[in-house]
């Protein structure tokens, strides 16, 4: 569960009452307007805290009209209701003043979805738009601007079509967006290169009229409404436009491709009038509506659905509560509201497992706890991290912040965090609840026997638990968002390293940690290990059984044994430190299905796969044959404190796409307990589903599961905390919750011996146990595991003579479920008795033991629908039953035979009837609810208004017949057709409906009924020759699809076409699929020709057609053409395919389909080429490295070579390490060359200039060249650089012990030929002017300089000489000594970019 934490904006004194905010959508910046009606209106930034962004602020004397994010960058655009425009930008706080253009306040802005347009209007009707540059910067005056001449109201971008915004995807991803992410990955569909950014907008006027403007900002009307528009809304999955009026009348259009608009919805919404309405539109088309009422009005446009959603009152709001705003948060499916009292309620969408999607869809929101603030909430908004939610209640803004409640438990003590301030506190071997309040946010609670450590990530308070009271022995200030205890010693974190510390602070210990090991971010304690995970997926164990703690082992890089790892979830280690159980994050920030195992002792690493529900190694796969663990994700993990061997997980459906936090509440949790060996690997003890009422799984402590419990939302006293932890008993464990030490750890190795199949071990194990709850205990594991022999064993121990003698009575029966059924039975294990007799259909033992455990209906309904011969006997018993509970009095007295009551009733019904009292008679029919009969009667008395509505409130069939019989031979056909219809006799109807010309009644009532009546139906319409539409529609429905497809073809039913074509598949007749290619191919309708050939395996011609036509190539359609089954292709058939179909998409642009395909054909260079046209470095890498081919590593590592490799080390160490494992080292050495040319050129570092060319002579002298000659030239070469270098080297080292010789070294070494560029002139020049001027020889030092300029006309002398001495030089010669450098200047470079821009314009 989660709360969430309040922080109030930190305002300045002189902001007034806040009017309007906004989250930026990408940072976690607000933006907050404020008005004040003496000074004006002032605009403040604050951070996701609440902290005042000082340097951020804008003060006019009027007010702040319209606040607007740029989609990416750190720049608002701020509106003012005397029209000026102002840009600022975060966090400078640059002001950029438009230029004069709207005199009236400002009623719009908007950004396009890239932010390079920006779009202004005002009350006056003027419209104005902006170039801004890939900055935020704006671009001059205003591209164009339109006079409409009546207040703007709305404007909204048309998204690019058809292509995807590559630019905003590319922004997304690197940001974590994992759609987007998605989108870029292999397993996503691939991008359709089109517009970067749709340019086109919609803008709407007070009068009710919409106007688009197009790309070249020329503009147009494109529809008009009654009354001011309020709001408008795309609708992207249907190039649809949606308009709300301020009457609250809602539109859709149907937007051409020539800019047309035709209506095709309209409808009025519901709302209390008088009052301000918000409204929320959401991607997946819902639009949400607050109208100052207590509800929430819902209208779901892709379902054409509509309802409400009410607060309860139960959940603590108060009768007149209304709601003033909403806002949606699409990640986290959350609906928030503010409402008059200072409460915000919550709607989560809850997503049931096996949910029908057209079912009560407002079940589907489940309403939470609220969240209380001060005063009137009139604006909500969530942030850019799912986590914020800024709200407005009229006096300030508070920013909410939500918080996973903690809790821990640990050496028989838990905590559970109730609010944000308190903790429930109870400690289980005295019994003792405690009630903890602190005076700061609780962002994390640790516990141990004598102890209860809290931290907010800002401040750290250790409390001492002594006996019932609660005494705070240390807090200090800690930035450490993890905090660990053993004893008395404290762990933090902070980067590079875990500090040590004690209760009050003081750090005693450090453990550090190197840069590759990276940052310290988990923690977790078990006995005395220590168990550290860091931000580069290494962990680290720790031995805290001594003074000072030791390395248990060394760091493990996980990165090397877990692919697709992105981040470490959690660690946990074992009570003796052998083993670490993981859980993980995937590359795309999801939740991994696996819980990993790292061997201490052995260095290796296993898993538990969720999703398939089995481990990587085992003793036996078997054991897992029949568990419900597949399809699911860990939630958490813990080991037993004392057994190491013992591992429970807390597992949820990977259905759910909910959040963490919430996914405990609602979806379907398991807790799955396993035992961990270096011999046996995962042997699964146990799998039970978690109680109902329980919130989330603490720890295992054995023999008890410790559950958090749901905090009940009905509390009123906050003062009073009740026990949070619930204590359940594990399954070896009932009845033996209080056994000591030695009969535990006794079931403990049964338990795992019989996990195993080693029965000697087992009954080793526990021969000495006298105690009958034991064995008790483990008769009832004989039930789980179905081990009659042993359960045998057990009855005989524990004195059950009568269970003894059940179970073999059992013996008897053929099926094995069957006995272990009885033996459940009398062990009290009732429901998994009901199991064992479905699982084996014994129906009739099934009925006798719902009998004998007095489950009356379930034996009436087992024995009506399963064991039919026992149904007699089965009423006859429940009579008995029904007898022997009568009381005396007769207010219990039962009728049993209510069946033959109801037989006397008609029967006696019938007899009045025969005696013409026809009142009586229909008395007693409608007593034995027999309807057809009352319609009867009704009819014959002429009473048929009476009849009809019998017939439609019960909906009786046989009723229903009798009144369409009647209306039909008193020529009513319309009611006639609507009883034949309600009565499902659908060929009735249809023979009305042809008799009497209603036809469009006959098309809806054929498709109800059988095929036979459809084709009948179809026939019909063929015959007269009117709605072939129609005629086609139901030969397709009936299942006649060459008819279908005949009559299509004939009548150029192009629109039914398209439906059938939809049906066809592989499987459909290979004639008919051609000749559906060919007519859409006719009509240019190539993307489904395409799809008709390929299901025709026809994947040459598919492929033929795309190239010609130019159609893309989706990941779905390549899929289909990649023939798996060698009977269709054979397997150079197939990979000749692959190529053709990858070189398409390498034609298309589409590099990484390529690369698949290519991949698939098992052509890696071509599927390198692609990469590398792709640019994406990182799947470059990865493929390098997965294909381990000498070639492939010296293709990425070329690649690599023209990034910008100088100031990314890691690229770096890439290049050099694909050379090497290209086995290149004459390419490694050019490699190293060019890094120490540009050490020297640009750094004029010959320091590692020298290490690098030291690395090439070693790489040549191991390359193995077929010239010899060549080998060995290059080699003196190298040689001679290198010692140049040395010498200059040595020359700059010895100059501070010996100046004189210094420069005599660096005089000969000018002296040396070839000097440059292994040593450039002029730095050696530059070496001897500095030294000159130092020592005051300024007549030396300009003859030096003077040499230079003629050796290096062309260069200019200030890249080797200081500045300094460039100036003492013209001081004491008098003379000009600075070269002016002709290159042109920043100021003239962007002159001529800018004309060249005017040019282009």
């Amino acid at each position: 569960m989660a709360v969430y934490f309040d922080h109030r904006i930190e305002a300045p004194e002189s902001s007034g009452v806040p009017s309007q905010l906004t989250w930026h959508p990408a940072l976690t910046v607000l933006a907050v307007a404020s008005s004040n009606p003496t000074t004006g209106g002032n605009v403040d930034l604050y951070l996701q805290q609440g902290e005042y962004v000082e340097s951020c602020h804008l003060e006019r004397p009027y007010q702040p009209a319209v606040l607007r994010w740029h989609p990416t960058k750190p720049v608002l655009a701020v509106g003012w209701e005397n029209g000026e425009v102002v840009l600022l930008t975060h966090p400078p706080g640059h002001q950029t003043v438009f230029p004069i253009t709207h005199t009236a306040c400002i009623t719009l802005l908007e950004w396009s979805s890239s932010g390079s347009r920006l779009v202004t209007g005002d009350q006056t009707g003027a419209l104005a738009v902006w170039k801004v540059d890939a900055r935020g910067r704006l671009q001059g005056n205003h591209l164009v601007k339109h006079e409409y001449n009546k207040p703007l109201t709305c404007c909204i971008f048309r998204p690019a079509s058809p292509g995807d915004d590559v630019a905003m995807l590319a922004r997304a991803s690197v940001s974590g967006d994992e759609s987007a992410l998605d989108m870029f990955s292999w397993k996503g569909a691939p991008l359709k290169m089109g517009p970067q950014e749709g340019l086109a907008f919609y803008v709407s006027t007070a009068d009710g009229k919409v106007y688009i403007v197009d790309e070249h900002c020329k503009t147009s009307t494109l529809l008009s409404v009654e009354g001011a528009i309020q709001k408008l809304f795309y609708l992207e999955k249907r190039e649809a436009l949606a308009v709300i009026t301020e009457t609250l009348m809602l539109s859709q259009y149907t937007l051409g491709p020539e800019g047309g608009a035709q209506e095709f919805m309209k409808v009025k919404l519901s709302s209390k009038t008088g009052q301000n309405v918000d409204i929320v539109w959401t991607e997946n088309g819902l639009l949400i509506t607050a109208t100052g009422e207590p509800v929430i009005r819902l209208w779901d446009l892709e379902r054409d659905d509509n309802y409400v959603l009410p607060l309860d009152e139960t959940m603590g709001f108060e009768r007149g509560e209304i709601i003033n705003c909403v806002s949606y948060c699409a990640g986290k499916e959350i609906l928030a509201a503010g409402t008059s009292h200072g409460r915000i309620a919550m709607w989560r969408m809850v997503v049931q497992a096996g949910a029908n999607s057209r079912g009560d869809t407002k079940a589907q929101w489940k309403l939470q706890t609220p969240t209380e603030i001060e005063g009137n909430v009139i604006q909500l908004q969530w942030g850019s991290s799912l986590n914020l939610l800024a709200a407005n209640n009229s006096n300030t803004v508070l920013i909410l912040w939500e918080h996973v409640m903690s809790a821990h438990f640990s050496q028989q003590v838990a905590a559970v965090q109730l609010t944000p301030t308190h903790l429930s506190i109870t400690q289980f071997s005295t019994g003792v609840h405690l009630a903890l309040q602190s005076d700061m946010h609780i962002k994390g609670v640790c516990v141990t026997k004598d102890s209860v450590t809290v931290w907010s990530g800002k401040q750290v308070t250790v409390y001492e638990l002594s006996g019932t009271v609660l005494r705070n022995t240390g807090s200090f200030p800690c930035d450490s968002h993890v905090v660990a205890v053993h004893g008395e010693n404290l762990y933090t974190v902070e980067p590079n390293r875990v500090q040590i510390r004690t209760p009050q602070g003081t750090v005693k210990q450090l453990l550090t940690f190197s840069k590759a090991e990276g940052n310290p971010i988990l923690l977790s304690v078990c006995q005395s290990y220590l168990v550290v995970g860091t931000d580069t997926a290494h962990i680290r164990v720790f031995d805290l059984s001594r003074r000072d703690a030791k390395a248990h082992c060394s760091a493990k890089n996980l990165a090397e044994q877990i692919a697709n790892l992105g981040a470490l979830r959690s660690v946990k280690c074992n009570a003796n430190g052998s083993q670490v159980s993981i859980l993980i994050s995937q590359v795309n920030g999801r939740p991994d299905h696996k819980v990993y195992f790292y061997d201490v002792e052995m260095d290796t690493v296993t898993h538990f796969d969720f999703f398939i529900g089995r481990p990587s190694s085992g003793i036996s796969q078997q054991q897992f044959q029949g568990t419900e663990l597949s399809g699911r994700c860990p939630v958490s993990h813990f080991w037993d404190e004392s057994e190491p061997r013992l591992f429970v997980c807390e597992t949820a459906p990977m259905s759910s796409e909910s959040s963490s936090a919430s996914v405990l509440d609602t979806m379907d949790v398991s807790v799955v307990t396993l035992f961990c060996t270096q011999e046996h690997g995962l042997l699964l003890q146990d799998c039970y589903p978690k109680p109902a009422g329980l919130q989330a799984l603490l720890a295992l402590d054995v023999p008890y599961y410790c559950f958090s419990c749901k905090i009940s939302t009905t509390t009123s006293a906050p003062a009073q905390f009740p026990n949070m932890v619930s204590r359940r008993a594990l399954r070896d464990f009932v009845g033996l919750e209080n056994c000591e030490k030695a009969t535990r750890d006794a079931m403990l190795n049964f338990s795992f011996y019989l996990t195993i199949g080693d029965m000697d071990e087992a009954f080793k194990s526990i021969k000495l146990i006298k105690s009958k709850a034991v064995w008790e205990n483990m008769a009832r594991m004989c039930v789980k595991t179905r081990r009659l022999d042993v359960a045998r064993v057990c009855l005989g121990n524990m004195g059950n003579a009568r269970a003894a003698k059940a179970l073999k009575e059992a013996e008897a029966e053929p099926e094995p479920e069957a006995q272990v059924a009885m033996l459940a039975i009398q062990l009290g294990m009732l429901e998994d008795a009901e199991k064992l007799y479905k699982g084996c259909q014994r129906y009739d033992l099934l009925n006798n033991f719902y009998q004998a455990s007095g489950q009356w209906q379930q034996a009436l309904e087992t024995a009506e629908n399963r064991d039919r011969i026992h149904l007699r006997t089965t009423y006859y018993n429940y009579a008995k039953y029904l007898e022997s509970i009568v009381s005396l009095d007769g207010k219990h007295l039962v009728i049993c035979r209510e069946y033959y009551m109801i037989l006397i009733l008609y029967w006696w019904a019938q007899y009045l009837e025969s005696q013409s009292d026809m009142d009586s008679a229909l008395r007693f029919y409608e007593c034995a609810q027999d309807y057809l009969s009352l319609v009867r009667v009704h009819c014959y008395m002429g009473n048929i208004q009476k009849a009809s509505e019998i017939a439609n409130e019960t909906g009786d069939r046989a009723a229903s017949y009798h009144l369409a019989r009647h209306y039909e031979g008193h020529d009513d056909i319309k009611q006639a057709v609507h009883f034949y219809t309600r009565a499902q006799a659908y060929n009735n109807a249809i023979r009305l409906c042809k008799e009497n010309g209603l036809d469009d009644q006959l098309r809806n009532l054929a498709l109800l009924s059988n095929p036979e009546d459809m084709m009948e139906a179809a026939c019909y319409y063929e015959e007269k020759g009117t709605h072939m539409d129609r005629a086609v529609a139901l030969y397709h429905k009936a299942g006649y699809v060459s008819k279908a497809l005949e009559l299509a073809f004939a009548t150029q039913q192009f629109s039914a076409l398209q439906l059938i074509a939809e049906d066809l598949n592989e499987n459909s007749d290979p004639a008919l699929l051609a000749r559906c290619s060919d007519f859409f191919i006719t009509h240019s309708q190539y993307d489904k020709a395409v799809e008709l050939l390929v299901a025709a395996k026809k994947y040459h011609q598919a492929l033929e057609l795309c190239v010609t036509q130019n159609l893309t190539i989706t990941e779905e359609l390549a899929e289909r053409m990649t023939v798996t089954d060698s009977k269709d292709l054979s397997e150079e058939a197939r990979k000749e395919l692959l190529e053709r179909i990858a070189d398409c998409c390498m034609r298309q642009g589409n590099y990484h389909l390529a690369t698949k395909k290519y991949t698939q054909a098992g052509n890696k260079p071509k599927a390198m080429r692609a990469l590398l046209k792709s640019g994406d470095t990182e799947k470059i890498v990865f493929f390098a490295n997965v294909s381990r081919q000498k070639e492939l590593f010296i293709m990425a590592a070329n690649y690599l070579q023209s990034l910008d490799w100088r100031k990314n080390p890691e690229i770096l160490k890439t290049i050099i390490g694909f050379y090497t494992k290209g086995r290149a080292p004459d390419l490694l050495a050019g490699f190293y060359e060019a890094c120490a040319q540009v050490e020297i050129d640009d750094y004029q570092n010959y320091e590692k200039a020298l290490d690098a060319l030291t690395e090439a002579f070693k790489c040549i002298s191991k390359a193995k060249d077929s010239s010899a000659g060549q080998q060995e030239a290059r080699l003196a070469d190298l040689q001679h650089k290198i010692t140049l270098i040395k010498k200059f080297v040595l020359a700059r080292r010895l100059y501070s012990e010996d100046a004189g010789e210094a420069v005599r070294l660096c005089e000969a070494l000018l002296e040396e030929p070839e000097l440059d560029p292994a040593v450039r002139i002029g730095d050696a020049f530059g070496f001897l002017v500095e030294h000159h001027c130092q020592q005051g020889n300024f007549q030396v030092a300009y003859r030096k300089l003077e040499e230079l300029q003629k050796l290096l006309p062309a260069q200019n002398i200030r890249y080797y000489i200081s500045q300094s001495s460039l100036e003492a030089l013209q001081k004491e010669m008098g003379v000009p000594v600075n070269r002016d450098d002709h290159r042109p200047s920043v100021k003239e470079e962007d002159e001529v970019e800018e004309d060249l821009n005017k040019d282009t314009t």
